[in-house]
This record gives C-alpha cells, structure tokens and sequence, in this order.
C-alpha cells in the first residue's frame, strides 16, 4: 500500500514518529478513497498512540506551520502544501443516554478502530518504518469495499445509539458511494430513529444535504423513509407518500414521483437550491387533495399553497432564509406555468409574463418542467417533451425581441409624478401597473415613447392632465 503514501508530508511524518518512538497511522476517509481509487480530498486523519496535539506541534516546528489546538477534543490541525492534517490521540469512548458527546480515554489503536463509525472508516496505514504502508483492518473493511456494504464495526444499535448522527452517516454513505446498508444496521436505524432528536438541526441538514447532492439522491431518501427518520426529520416529505382510492380512481403516490423528479433534476444539474425546489415542488398537495366524482383527484392551488410553505419549512430545516429560499419559492410557485402553456396555444403575452415572472431563473424553471415529466406512458412523454420545445423556443424568440427577462417598464413612478405633477399615491402604481400589463399583453412595445403616450391616454382617463408632455 506504499502507493498510497507517495507524498512528500508522510516520509516527515514517518520520520518524526521513529524519532519521538510513537506508533502514527491515517485512518478513515483517506484509506477508504484511496483503495476505493477515489479522488483526494486534501483531508488526512491521523491518529497517535500517545498525545495527537503533541505530535502536532512537533511536526508544526519542522514544517514552520501554525497549529490548531482543539483542547477539548484532544486533537491538533495544520496545513501543509494544500492538504489538512488533522492528529488524535488513540482513544476510546463511552457515551450517556441523552447526548451524543463522548466520555473520552487514552486507548489503543484497536480501541480507537472499534469507536469508528462504519468498518470502511476503520481501516488505517501505519507510518512507522517498519510497517509503512501496513493496511491494518480489522473488521474486514476492504471486503465490504469490494461487497459494497455499510457495516459498524461492533453492534449496530450501539453505534447508533451511541452516536444517533451516525444513522444519517450511514444513509449519506450508502447513497454517494452506492453502497448497501447492512440488514442489520438497517433494523437498528429504524429501532433507534427517535434518538435523532438529540441531534441539532444543523447537523442533521448538513447530512441530508450531502444525500440530496449525491449523484442518485433517491437511494438515501427511500432509506431515510423505510427507517422513519424522515417521518421525523421532515415530515412535510413524509407525508407526501400514499395513494387514496375512491370510486377505483387513485392518484400516483407523490412521495415516489418527488424522488424521480429530484434524480431528474440531480442527473441534469449540481445546483443544490433546484434540487430543494424538486423535494419542494409538490410539497402542498397532501393538503390540497380533493375527490371530484366528475374529474377524480384533483390538488388545486398546490403551487401557491407550496410557494407560502416554504419559508416556514426552511425554517424548521435550518436552511438559509435568503435569496437561496426565494429562488425555490420561487420555482415552487412557477412550477405548472410552462407545463400549462405546453397543453395550450403559446401566446406571446403568455411567454412574455412567465419572462417577467421568472427572470434569470427561467432556465431553471425550464429544467425542473422537463424533470416533472415522470409518466411512464412513451406517447405522453414524447408529446410534452414535444410541447416543451416549443415553448423553449417561443421563450427565446420572445426574449431577442422583447427583452423581458429581469425587466423594468420603461417609464417609472418618478416619470408619472413629474408628468402630472402630482405626489405619490395609489394613481401612480395604477398608471404603472397598466403600463406593465399592456406591455406584457402586447398592446404596445417595450419602448419609452410608447409608454408615455400610453400614460398620458391613461392619466387622462383616470382625470388627471399632464403639465408637460416630455420628460427628459
């Protein structure tokens, strides 16, 4: 495994470990990727049969190099040539009912891999010169590699109860890595779900996070369903799962289309906001549902209802209330505009007010409405994506023309003040709001001339007379 430990940072590392007569090993991730052969995240654990932090500061002094000293956590950080390098001490852990932190003891290295999450994080090389490149791997981590298998290395209700973080480490796992989760950690994930409400929220989300950008999200999401811990992380999601059946006529189950709608999306995008807006965008229809016996199911306003909880489920999700919210908001909202102008005639003025509507977030959009399609009937399919390119192109003809997207009328509140010299008040948002209305329905050009001509006709008919006809 010396082929691994090629750089530079490891022979210094080796040598100071003989010197100082102390045994050293990476551990975790970095040996889990490198005999995975995936790419190197410029993070190396490493841990010491002895002090870590000490360890550290000595390496710091023959590398010239600040050290971060975690006193409370027992370990050591600096940085050499791009890559982080972060020292412990061998330790081993005991853990109380209602937290998650450890009690912590000097131990081993045996103690140190037995605490370790999963037994493809357990594995270590040593980096003493008489086992340099030694893979030490005692609960069979490279089998598991090759098997493609999430496993603890000691009972999976204890490591999960021990540390409940750890079933959403699991989960995060199984889905980037396209693993397995062991049977038997499965059953425990599920056994021990409530423990999760220890966890803070911001910890849970940036788990959830990293599944929601993996290249299949779906996979986590199906285990964070069958376990439950979805039920109590985000139960808005939860809820989305079932089919009601009246009359015979049942509706798909909106929980399993949301999951292809995100692998949609994640298949053709990295942005992690669109790929909220695909968890989100159908987030309101277990509370729009409705039977009609002339029509069936029916999930009316689900968009607007959806658009309004959005803010509130960022807040309980611990995602940022920003532009990041506003732009799924956003995409939630729109969401059935392109798909509605698809099933009709396109009208300019109906592409022009999804332009206006959506701004620069249109490509968005637009990617979202092909990921929505999730029929398994090979007719529809083809028409809507049919349909779709023709919106698509009416939306780019429209915009060379128009120049709608992120617009503003021509002719601004100030301009119909100075026109009628008159004070500010609600005549003025109507005058503009007619201005828009006729420009995006096609009644005059988007051009300053042809908008004054337009408020002054319009100011006349609301009683007021212009005191200049030109404003500069």
């Amino acid at each position: 495994m010396r082929e691994n430990l090629q750089h530079l940072i490891f022979q210094i590392i080796r040598d100071l470990a003989d010197k100082e007569e102390v045994e050293c090993y990476v551990v975790g991730g970095y040996v889990r990727d490198c005999l995975m052969k995936r790419p190197f995240k410029n993070d190396v654990d490493l841990v010491v049969i002895g002090s870590g932090i000490d360890f550290a500061c000595k390496l710091g002094e023959i590398l010239h190099t600040k050290v971060s000293v975690y006193k409370s956590f027992g370990t050591a950080m600096l940085v050499h040539d791009g890559i982080n390098l972060e020292f412990v001490g061998a330790r081993k852990e005991s853990y109380r009912s209602n937290s998650r932190k450890p009690i912590v003891e000097d131990g081993t290295l045996e103690d140190d891999q037995n605490r370790r999450d999963f037994t493809i994080n357990a594995m270590a090389y040593c980096l003493n010169t008489d086992r340099f490149g030694e893979l030490v791997d005692p609960f069979g981590g490279v089998e598991d590699i090759q098997n493609r298998i999430i496993r603890t290395p000691l009972d999976p209700d204890i490591t999960f109860s021990d540390d409940p973080l750890r079933m959403m480490r699991a989960i995060r796992f199984a889905t980037q890595l396209n693993f397995k989760i062991d049977v038997k950690a499965v059953k425990a994930i599920a056994e021990n779900a409530e423990r999760i409400k220890i966890i803070s929220k911001e910890r849970v989300i940036d788990e959830l996070n990293k599944i929601v950008m993996a290249a299949k999200p779906s996979v986590g999401f199906r285990y964070l369903f069958d376990t439950e811990l979805l039920k109590i992380i985000f139960p808005a999601m939860y809820n989305l799962h079932g089919v009601d059946i009246i009359d015979g006529r049942g509706h798909k189950d909106n929980f399993y289309h949301t999951l292809e709608v995100l692998d949609n999306v994640a298949a053709n995008s990295d942005n992690l906001w669109l790929r909220w807006a695909a968890i989100m965008h159908d987030i309101a229809k277990p509370a729009t549902k409705r039977y009609d016996k002339r029509i069936g199911w029916t999930f009316h306003g689900h968009e607007d209802r959806g658009a309004r909880m959005v803010p509130k489920l960022f807040a309980e999700l611990k995602l940022p209330l920003n532009d990041k919210m506003k732009f799924v908001q956003k995409l939630v909202q729109l969401h059935l505009r392109p798909i509605v102008l698809a099933q009709d005639i396109v009208t300019d003025s109906a592409v022009r007010r999804l332009l206006y509507e959506a701004g620069d977030d249109i490509d968005a959009l637009m990617l979202l409405c092909h990921a929505d399609v999730t029929t398994k009937n090979e007719y529809k399919k083809k028409k809507y994506r049919n349909n779709f390119e023709l919106v698509e192109q009416k939306l780019k003809d429209v915009e060379e023309r128009d120049k709608i997207r992120n617009w503003q009328p021509p002719v601004s509140g100030a301009d119909i003040m100075a026109l009628f010299e008159i004070e500010p008040s609600p005549l003025v948002g109507t005058i503009k709001n007619a201005v828009r209305e006729a420009i995006l329905e096609g009644e005059i050009m988007n051009v300053r001339q042809e908008a004054l001509s337009f408020v002054l006709k319009k100011g006349e008919e609301l009683g007021l007379k212009p005191k200049t006809k030109t404003i500069l």
